[in-house]
């Protein structure tokens, strides 16, 4: 096929823009991610080789070599791994085809580059790196177990398009050629590789190797030396999960983490051990510092790396890890499972049913432990990934006690950005009190201004805030300890028994009052009531035992979500002046206009207190400005 020239994806386009210009540091980090490439083609080439033996070609050792060409100005990565034919350059290297992109692309716009280079790496952008250090690259590659020797040529400047033609290619895999910059030469220099490799792919288990000169002794002459050429190996190559821990340092373990994640940050904790009896496997895992930006996407790659007898079988094995804990990272080498396991295996294993177990385990013991003994770093871990943690309540029956014990609240009874847990809650609780009252608010000062919760100070009683969308879906229905949780916009509520009776007597007072109102907001409320909840401010709206929160409505509803249309309860404060001065009127002059009007307003009020807009903002703002003017001085 003759050469062809190619536009890029547009979305490509603005992400080459992106990496181009506005990653100013750590632009080594391009070394890491293509040597990084090459060893995830080796892996996928060796583990195919097990069913298909024709893709090693003669048995060719695994490596990846490095050549920096300083009269060519170049600088080459190949590997011996899978290769690809002209179809999947195009697919791979013109288009990124995974519907994240665009997030990927305001992630970047809206997050300083510079400060957070892990991004390029955790969407799986990384061969795009290659051009903060090269005006051109190119790459050459032949697909293992080709016949024909037929491969493809792949070239850009990254101005917006690319070219590709059929090659021919000896050797099976990839190489990418690089031709540096100018102002980029130091990435030629042969220390300047070999501490790039040290720093961040020394764990890489195939060996790196450069092609380097050294002065030899001749064989003809040995008083003579004579330059060769001979290949290095660059990296250890050791499997940092299978030695002691005694002998590896910290500096060891987090190089390694930063290989495995594409992040730039130290783990918050790190877990290695071997487990041995029913089934046998290590396992060197980590909990990150940082939430990563695209946790909450579909295409977030959930699972530690998969080994088997330190040969890796995939890169990321969701069937390793429960979801709600998909923000740990690392390695898990099973001594058990087959080397030719395959997914759909993994699915319905029990050796994978016995890991998934003890890991999970094992990162919630630690997470309590850390809780327990390293308080102010459980806090900041928590303020990361608490949202994603307390998914676990929903998702996993049998351990919802032990994430109930490591969930942070904001509550009542401290100030902001103090936290209580559950245990706390349940030790200071009022004598005769049955719940764990909470209520969910958008943030914090949003809810600690509720009036749902006057009563609940005045009568001295704790109430947790709970300001994910999430929150209610998991919590509406949760019992931790035998205390069911209560939601305090939720049902009637009496909490002073001597205030219930003064509610009773005044139900009989207003009566006609709430009747008048209910049937002039029928097509807005379900019910009208006196409130047991309310002491200060004159009226709310309640959800009904059961019906969905207001805030998780209106998060459904933006999200374009079919919610049933249900009504809830206005509740009116008996001792307040303004429920007395209605039911004046509503005595000497209930069918004036005016009168209809302040029933209005009296709901509108009640949208307003809970942050909705009113159903009538202009009639809302004229009736307000009716007032003022006919207020008197």
């Amino acid at each position: 096929m003759s050469l062809q020239s190619l536009e890029f994806k547009t979305e490509i386009n603005q992400i080459l823009d992106l990496v181009v210009n506005s990653l100013y540091s750590h632009k080594e980090v391009f070394l890491r991610e293509l040597v990084s490439n090459a060893s995830d083609a080796i892996d996928k080439a060796r583990y195919e080789s097990l069913t298909k033996p024709e893709l090693l070609e003669g048995g060719e050792a695994w490596k990846i070599k490095i050549v920096a060409n300083k009269e060519a100005n170049t600088l080459t990565i190949s590997d011996n791994g899978i290769g690809m034919d002209m179809q999947t350059a195009i697919n791979e290297l013109g288009t990124i085809a995974h519907s994240g992109t665009k997030e990927f692309v305001a992630a970047i716009k809206n997050r300083e580059l510079k400060d957070n280079p892990e991004l390029i790496g955790q969407f799986g952008v990384g061969f795009y790196s290659a051009f903060m250090v090269a005006d051109k690259v190119m790459l050459i590659s032949r697909p293992a177990g080709s016949t024909d020797k037929k491969g493809v040529k792949w070239e850009s400047s990254a101005k917006g398009t690319y070219t590709v033609e059929d090659v021919e290619k000896e050797t099976k895999g990839t190489d990418v050629i690089l031709h540096i910059k100018d102002d980029e030469k130091k990435f030629l220099d042969e220390w300047e590789i070999r501490k790039i490799i040290e720093k961040y792919s020394d764990y890489i288990e195939h060996p790196i190797v450069m092609e380097v000169e050294r002065e030899k002794e001749s064989q003809i002459d040995k008083s003579q030396k004579v330059k060769v050429k001979e290949e290095e190996t660059l990296n250890s190559q050791k499997a940092i999960w299978l030695r002691d821990k005694a002998e590896i340092t910290d500096e060891d373990y987090n190089q390694f983490y930063k290989h495995i994640s594409h992040d730039f940050t130290d783990p918050a904790k790190i877990i290695h051990y071997k487990a041995e009896g029913t089934s046998e496997f290590t396992a060197l895992l980590y909990l990150p510092s940082k939430l990563p930006f695209d946790i909450f996407f579909k295409e977030y790659k959930i699972g530690p790396a998969l080994y088997v007898k330190r040969v890796q079988i995939m890169d990321h094995c969701e069937e390793l890890i429960p979801v709600y804990l998909r923000f740990i990272k690392g390695v898990i080498d099973s001594s058990d499972l087959p080397l030719n396991v395959s997914r759909e295996m993994l699915q319905n294993n029990r050796q994978v049913d016995v890991i998934k177990k003890s890991v999970t385990k094992k990162i919630l013991d630690t997470l309590l432990e850390m809780k327990k003994n390293d308080y102010e770093k459980y806090v900041i871990f928590h303020k990361e990934f608490g949202k994603v943690l307390k998914e676990g309540i929903h998702f996993d029956f049998s351990k919802r006690e032990n994430i109930g014990e490591l969930i942070l609240f904001a509550s009542t009874m401290v100030e902001k950005d103090k936290y209580r847990t559950l245990d706390d809650y349940i030790k200071d609780m009022r004598d005769g009190q049955e719940h764990i009252y909470y209520l969910t608010a958008t943030s914090y000062d949003e809810g600690i201004k509720s009036p749902h919760l006057e009563t609940f100070k005045k009568n001295g009683y704790e109430v947790l805030i709970l300001t994910d969308e999430i929150d209610d879906v998991i919590f509406g229905a949760y019992q931790y300890k035998e205390k069911m949780f209560k939601s305090v916009i939720r049902g009637d509520i009496s909490l002073d028994k001597t205030e219930e009776k003064e509610k009773q007597k005044s139900v009989e007072k207003y009566k006609g009052l709430l009747e008048f109102i209910k049937l002039q907001l029928i097509d807005d409320v379900k019910d009208v009531r006196l409130s047991g909840r309310l002491t200060d401010s004159p009226c709310c709206l309640v959800a009904e035992e059961g019906q969905i929160d207001p805030a998780m409505e209106r998060m459904l509803k933006a999200m374009g979500q079919a919610v049933p249309e249900t009504k809830r309860i206005l509740e009116v404060n008996p001792n307040h002046p303004l429920t007395e001065t209605l039911n004046i009127m509503y005595e000497k002059d209930k069918k004036s206009k005016k009168f209809e009007n302040y029933v209005a307003m009296l709901y509108e009020q009640a949208l307003l207190i809970e942050g909705v807009k009113p159903k009538d903002p202009s009639a809302f703002a004229k009736a307000i400005a009716d007032l003022m003017v006919n207020s008197s001085f």
